[in-house]
């Protein structure tokens, strides 16, 4: 669990602040996704697939991360 944990910190904290577009938010969420499925024992490419679908789906809901763009 604590390895988890920290192999989740690693990933996540670089993308932490580039969470301005879909793509980096599924990034984001398939990462914590599947951490937090292997740290429950569950199916880690399930858990990076809802994470990540969530990731994505976080674009047009407020939650204090900024603003999505949905293009350069």
């Amino acid at each position: 669990m604590q390895k988890s944990l920290i192999v989740f910190a690693l990933l996540v904290l670089p993308l932490a602040g580039c969470m301005q577009d879909p793509a980096s938010r599924g990034l984001a969420g398939a990462a914590a996704g599947a951490v937090v499925a292997d740290a429950t024992e569950n199916d880690v490419l399930t858990g990076a697939l809802i994470g990540g679908l969530a990731g994505v789906a976080t674009c047009g809901i407020e939650l204090g991360l900024p603003p999505c763009r949905s293009g350069y």
